[in-house]
């Protein structure tokens, strides 16, 4: 199988002739060539017969190290749901604001997930829509299937709350929210924000955007998007808690790209399928990309250091989850679900995974490998 990781090994040298990347787009790189190679070093196992593993990068954008992270992450949050119904919310911005967010990161990625949390927290707390306070959790998502700089955010909303008077509350079938009365009230709250932002200093503007530091021009650039109807839709309702948490998997450490979906490498270009928006929702075709041009959309989506990419409010943040969440699971009627990884070491998880002890000699199929001592990281030359 073609992998990201052959395409970095390619091109990473051409990119860098035309490209200076971030210190965190860097790191990623590096990572990403090394993952699982002698560059990142390891351990050597025996049991008669002698076997080298080379350490994982674990770096959250690396498309070799999401399986097992998110696993284990949707294996935590089953005990955190509840016996109701879901909604699926995506919030997108214009293309007129794309390039500001991207010279300011972490600022507006952060002020992306405020709009969200005020929005759904003010609509859902009015009488008109439910009146009671939500739980949800919220994570950005930076890409469109052609790899182009798209930042969103998708939302999983629990279809009900509690009232002030700790009564449960449920919604109808559909979302109790209008998506015209989200998308204005997440339009408003963003553009607030970032005007306050810019009267404040908080913005840098680089190249094409230098000409937002005049405020005539900015106010332009806000009354643009102020007339502009917000992208914000919602997606399919799941209900019961194994249809939640197979949903939470698809989305939670969903990178970039996969490598199931590079399919060829030649020695200037990299193809990888892309869904067909013309066709019905399973289809897909071909897109052929440089090796330089992939790998710089690729490293468009690296996020800051330390950037929290997850996000749970309301009902499901941690401080509320051993209170208001748990008289919701009283209210609800749900089950209390026990995580079946919990306490269990990263070998152990992968056994249960595989189907298999991952710890067995792979060559007489019997004996257990025991470490003997470590392969410490070769660099590059």
């Amino acid at each position: 199988m073609i992998t990201a990781q052959d395409v970095f090994l390619q091109f990473t040298t051409q990119y860098n002739k035309s490209y200076v990347p971030s210190p965190q787009q860097a790191k990623a790189s590096r990572d990403i060539k090394g993952c699982r190679t002698a560059a990142l070093g390891g351990h050597i196992s025996e049991c008669g017969h002698t076997t080298v593993h080379y350490n994982s990068c674990r770096n959250r954008h690396c498309p070799m190290c999401q399986g097992i992270n998110k696993v284990i992450w949707v294996d935590k949050r089953i005990k955190d749901i509840l016996n109701a119904p879901y909604f699926h919310v995506v919030f997108t911005v214009p293309q007129e604001l794309q390039s500001l967010i991207y010279q300011n990161q972490e600022l507006l990625y952060g002020l992306m997930y405020k709009a969200v949390a005020q929005t759904l927290f003010e609509l859902s707390r009015d009488k008109k829509y439910l009146g009671a306070q939500i739980g949800f959790f919220s994570l950005l998502h930076t890409w469109g299937q052609d790899l182009h700089y798209h930042p969103h955010i998708h939302s999983v909303v629990l279809a009900g709350g509690l009232t002030k008077h700790n009564k449960w509350r449920s919604s109808s079938k559909k979302f109790f929210i209008p998506v015209k009365v989200l998308a204005k009230k997440f339009r408003g709250k963003f553009l607030y924000h970032l005007k306050q932002y810019y009267h404040q200093n908080l913005l840098n503007f680089y190249e094409n955007a230098q000409v937002y530091r005049n405020p005539k021009i900015f106010k332009k650039l806000l009354d643009r998007c102020y007339a502009k109807d917000w992208y914000t839709y919602t997606k399919e309702t799941f209900t019961g808690p194994l249809a939640v948490v197979q949903y939470l998997g698809r989305y939670t450490h969903r990178i970039a790209i996969s490598n199931h979906r590079i399919v060829s490498i030649d020695k200037h270009t990299v193809a990888f399928t892309v869904k067909d928006r013309n066709k019905s929702s399973s289809g897909t075709k071909i897109v052929t990309l440089k090796g330089v041009e992939f790998i710089r959309r690729f490293l468009m989506h690296i996020l800051p250091r330390g950037f929290v990419k997850i996000r749970h409010y309301g009902l499901l943040a941690n401080r509320n989850k051993k209170t208001k969440l748990k008289l919701c699971r009283k209210l609800t009627s749900s089950l209390a679900y026990k995580p079946k990884f919990e306490g269990l070491t990263t070998i152990e998880i992968l056994s249960i995974l595989l189907g298999k002890d991952v710890t067995v000699c792979q060559v007489c199929k019997k004996g257990k490998m025991k470490t003997i001592r470590s392969v410490y990281p070769r660099p590059y030359i």
